[in-house]
């Protein structure tokens, strides 16, 4: 086994081909609400920077719905007949929704108002089925292109940067020393680049076995949660790199902790939700053991 150095969140230089150890116990998660299973095919999902609604990739209904975080009441929709296929769902800097407007090839723009949304603007170019969108803080806006095979940065609506190499990647992520993750789906691993684009860090093979990872999250000890589709589950990844925890799995169901081909995650503080996709319904679940 090759061991992974502590360090990714520290700027190692590149290690690929890892292995890992599911390490038992390092979290509890109390189911803490479920919404209707009125939506189709909901995929990522964020929560608002005022932590007053939660929005969702409603993928075959083609609109975003706005939900109430603790309850998962729907408040809200908008953005039906302006989007086709949303997969990702990320708040910008200033405030704006960014939308990952698959079926479009778009980046599309909202103003958001708690329920609803006012379309301002998309960024578009070299990018085909775009799954993933992330914005950083310094006004860059990332996006995967899914049928593009690519990762693509946009600064004041110009491309100013791109990496290709992927198959079908879904989401893009910060994790807290800004180093920039791709699901890398369709090659079943995630990798990390740093701002420069370059490789440091390929998480995959044996230990991990993704089968589809879509959309991801950070908590806040830095531990990454990792929605890996066709294994049904919600993989944990620690601060060395290390698998400590999978939720679900390995087959399809619907309950407490079990999911049917979950795609999206969000988290904050101890809550975290779930879209369970195919069970066309969204959970938020309690984290307790946190430290």
């Amino acid at each position: 086994m090759r061991h992974f150095t502590q360090c990714w969140i520290f700027g190692c230089l590149v290690v690929t081909s890892l292995s890992a150890q599911v390490q038992a116990d390092a979290l509890n998660f109390e189911l803490a609400a479920v919404s209707a299973e009125t939506y189709g095919l909901p995929h990522d999902i964020v929560l608002s920077p005022d932590g007053k609604a939660l929005y969702v990739a409603d993928n075959a209904n083609d609109r975003i719905v706005v939900l109430e975080p603790k309850t998962l009441k729907e408040l809200g929709v908008f953005a039906q007949g302006e989007v086709a296929e949303p997969h990702d769902v990320a708040f910008d800097a200033a405030g704006r929704l960014l939308v990952a407007d698959t079926g479009n090839s778009r980046i599309a723009i909202y103003l958001v108002n708690g329920v609803g949304g006012r379309l301002v603007g998309s960024l578009e170019g070299r990018i085909r089925r775009p799954e993933g969108v992330a914005a950083h803080s310094d006004g860059r806006v990332f996006a995967t292109g899914a049928a593009s095979g690519n990762l693509v940065v946009y600064r004041g609506g110009k491309i100013i940067g791109e990496v290709g190499g992927f198959s079908s990647p879904h989401d893009v992520a910060f994790d807290p020393t800004g180093g920039v993750w791709v699901a890398d789906a369709a090659n079943d691993r995630l990798v990390r680049l740093n701002d420069a684009l370059q490789v440091t860090v390929i998480l995959s093979g044996p230990g991990y076995d993704f089968s589809g990872p879509r959309y991801l999250d950070f908590d806040p000890a830095g531990r990454m949660y990792v929605a890996d589709k066709y294994t049904h589950r919600i993989k944990v990844i620690g601060r060395d790199g290390k698998l400590i925890q999978m939720l679900g799995g390995p087959k399809s169901g619907k309950g407490k902790g079990v999911f049917d081909r979950p795609e999206g995650v969000a988290v904050h503080g101890d809550d975290i939700w779930f879209s369970d996709t195919y069970n066309n319904r969204i959970v938020r679940y309690k984290l307790t053991g946190m430290r």
